[in-house]
């Protein structure tokens, strides 16, 4: 059996290292430009997390050759190149017994849409699925255990890809049918993560910070059913689960992201520090702007879009949330 991994960014090594005994071939494919000479021939990425590949893995900037006779073909590039990248899957084509998996978390600007919908927007009628949950990559690699959960709209095809991509003892998987809530958890649940990161670096204790997790949480949760998911969702490995890892978590992006920007640094220099995606950041604007149009109160992640993408500062932003008007809580 072949496993080909879409992007060779640190998520995507980790989860081909995870995966390495559950498959005769294992696929990592990039961009030219994304393929270091010591990723290439060490099988080895140094920064920003350490990882060594089994030698068994290729490493290939020939998508033709990493989609060819893959049983599961799992999509880990940042959301600015979902649409990209199937565009480059569609001129190649897919068997009708493939199934393509998205791990990337976001949602698309400008046009607010999930990564499902423009995955199938693409490419329509193919076996498709969605895993989320908390998984760190760092403390993956460790050899740390995690639950995670496959979404699809044909349960069988989540079936199938929970057989072939569960580890036992290390990776286990449950099965949903609701992709618009595995998705949305997962891409949500990142700018509330900032705001902990955030919380944390001001010092301001763990009681403001649970109280800005359960706030961003209500925030998810009703933005989130708005737009057709289930409420149970949420509330499970993809929404909560992955909130509670990635909002207390220093291994986290995000959560590092909203320490930074706590001690007065610019997005652009904490980007260039962390040399890393955060999808948070971008996440922070799709959310805003979500909820404007459903017209649905998110202040939580309107101070973290300011905090990014605004000159105002740590304690202004405090002041503005904890100077609301008082209301009922919901």
């Amino acid at each position: 059996m072949k496993l080909t991994v879409l992007g060779p960014g640190c998520w995507g090594l980790t989860i081909a290292k995870l995966l390495n005994n559950n498959f005769d071939e294992i696929c990592v494919w990039g961009r030219k430009e994304d393929l270091t000479p010591t990723l290439v021939n060490e099988k080895r990425l140094e920064k920003p997390l350490e990882i060594q590949l089994d030698k068994k893995v290729e490493i290939t900037s020939d998508l033709e050759f990493a989609l060819k006779d893959a049983e599961i073909i799992l999509l880990v590039v940042s959301t600015g190149g979902i649409r990209p990248v199937c565009e480059q899957i569609k001129k190649i084509g897919l068997k009708e017994n493939q199934i393509l998996v998205n791990l990337s978390k976001g949602i698309e600007l400008p046009s607010l849409k999930r990564m499902s919908e423009v995955i199938l927007e693409v490419l329509p009628n193919i076996n498709f699925a969605v895993l989320s949950g908390p998984t760190l990559a760092r403390e993956i690699i460790e050899g740390k255990p995690t639950l995670a959960t496959i979404a699809s709209s044909n349960l069988e095809v989540a079936k199938k890809a929970q057989e072939l991509l569960n580890v036992p003892s290390l990776f286990r998987l449950y099965v949903n049918e609701d992709v618009i809530g595995v998705e949305l958890g997962g891409s949500l649940k990142n700018v509330i993560a900032i705001a902990s990161g955030f919380a944390s670096a001001m010092g301001l204790g763990d009681n403001l910070r649970g109280s800005l997790l359960t706030r961003g949480m209500a925030e998810m949760a009703r933005v989130a059913i708005s737009l057709g998911a289930q409420p149970q969702t949420l509330y499970g490995l993809s929404g909560m689960g992955d909130l509670i890892a990635t909002a207390s978590s220093p291994y986290s992006r995000n959560y590092t992201v909203g320490a930074m920007i706590a001690k007065g640094k610019k997005i652009d220099d904490i980007l260039a520090e962390l040399g890393s995606v955060a999808e948070g950041v971008k996440t922070s604007k799709a959310l805003c702007e979500l909820a404007k149009k459903l017209n649905i109160d998110v202040p939580v992640s309107n101070a973290i879009y300011e905090a990014v993408y605004t000159d105002i500062t740590p304690k202004e932003i405090m002041d503005k949330l904890m100077n609301r008007k008082l209301k009922i809580e919901d």
